[in-house]
């Protein structure tokens, strides 16, 4: 049994048919869709794939695979000594359980933001819904430093609507990147057309017959507009779980290398598994389509009777307006205050690396610009090797170029 459909739940479900062609595989979501690509939304959003492209697989495909999918049903709770799910009033046994739901979006606190124009950015009726809006609106404000916020803010100002970029922090991502990083991307945005507002927040939302007409800035800066998108982090999906005794962290669900649970035969996958790396050995959470895929092929081996372990290296690429982008992989100093950092920059290619140590070993690393992936693999490979090097090599490391 699979809770949640998205990428780490229909992987695994993919790759348990594939070994097992006898097994029952009941499927629950609590979308009206079945699995579609995340990482499309922002191009559906810019108008350039359809709706149908973004669709990975239909209902004739689960019917194919004989797997029992159930769109539009929410699982309400977890019984694990009964080993049963229940929704709607109706109990569904299982041998295995993955819990995959993900994480929601967090609304913005601010009054007046429950306005019909204000919308969270996660899932493909969020998309339509936006991309409608923008049809007709002459003005956009993107909110938050986040990539969901740099994602929105990248859509409106494609989709030619006039565009705010408003967040807290002293620039995007700015707990992972550094100021230099933080300039490119500033750069970037306003080559495209956008306005930058960095260091102020909402405090009102400004609202005629329940639609924002405008909001309102802690700086006291009023900016009208007719599209509002809120990029504010999620809240893990947990809340079928109470009572279960299933444990869980304020990042989502504690699971170990195996993405087993504390509890033996109940899995947990792609955003909400809290697990533990072997390679970095730490605990953390990762929220990338990659990691989503990889989690669903090592926890279907797991619930068939197996022992796998995760042990790939989570990767993130992205455009970055039409000007720059950006490649992202293991660890960054977000992740723990006790990492070292090496850069370099050159500001007329744009390019800037940075690469992340740990006790002496690489644990992660930082590169953007256009053409400025080469000997990605090769870092990829060190990480996973565990070696460790001497500080006085470090800086020479940020020239490896051999792929």
């Amino acid at each position: 049994m699979i809770v949640g459909n998205g990428f780490a739940g229909t992987t695994a479900a993919e790759q348990i048919r594939k070994h097992d062609p006898s097994c029952t595989i009941t499927l629950f979501t609590d979308e009206p869709y079945t699995l579609y690509n995340r990482i499309a939304l922002p191009p559906l959003l810019r108008k350039q794939v359809t709706k149908e492209k973004v669709i990975m697989r239909d209902v004739e495909w689960h019917v194919k695979q004989n797997i029992d999918l159930h769109l539009e049903t929410r699982i309400e709770r977890v019984i694990p000594e009964e080993k049963i799910v229940t929704a709607n009033g109706a109990s569904y046994p299982y041998d295995a359980l993955l819990i995959a739901t993900g994480g929601r979006p967090n609304p913005h606190p601010a009054a007046g933001s429950d306005g019909a124009n204000v919308y969270n950015f996660q899932y493909m009726n969020d998309t339509l819904s936006i991309s409608e809006q923008l049809e007709s609106a002459k003005a956009g404000v993107s909110i938050g430093g986040s990539f969901i916020a740099y994602e929105l803010a990248e859509a409106f100002v494609s989709r030619k609507v006039e565009t705010h970029w408003v967040m807290r922090g002293p620039r995007v991502l700015h707990r992972m990147l550094d100021q230099i990083a933080g300039e490119l991307i500033d750069e970037a945005a306003k080559t495209d057309g956008v306005h930058m507002h960095y260091g102020d927040e909402i405090v009102e939302f400004v609202r005629d017959n329940g639609v924002v007409s405008k909001i309102r800035l802690k700086s006291g800066v009023d900016i009208e507009a007719q599209c509002y998108g809120v990029g504010l982090g999620l809240t893990m999906n947990t809340d079928l779980l109470s009572g279960s005794g299933i444990e869980t962290s304020k990042s989502g669900i504690l699971c170990d290398d195996e993405l087993q649970t504390n509890i033996r035969g109940i899995y947990a996958a792609g955003d909400i598994a809290d697990f533990y790396d072997p390679i970095l050995e730490m605990r953390y959470r990762m929220g990338t389509w990659n990691n989503a895929g990889a989690h669903g092929k090592v926890v279907a081996q797991n619930m068939m009777g197996g022992n796998a372990k995760y042990d790939d290296v989570p990767e993130y690429s992205s455009l970055l307006f039409k000007g720059q982008t950006i490649t992202q992989f293991g660890l960054s100093p977000e992740y723990r205050d006790d990492i070292e950092t090496v850069f370099m920059v050159d500001r007329e290619k744009k390019w800037y690396r940075a690469l992340y140590f740990w006790e002496n070993r690489l644990v992660g690393g930082c590169f953007m610009g256009k053409g400025n992936r080469s000997g990605k693999r090769k870092y990829v490979d060190a990480i996973k090797s565990k070696q460790r090097y001497p500080k006085g090599e470090w800086n020479s490391m940020l020239e490896w170029t051999k792929d």
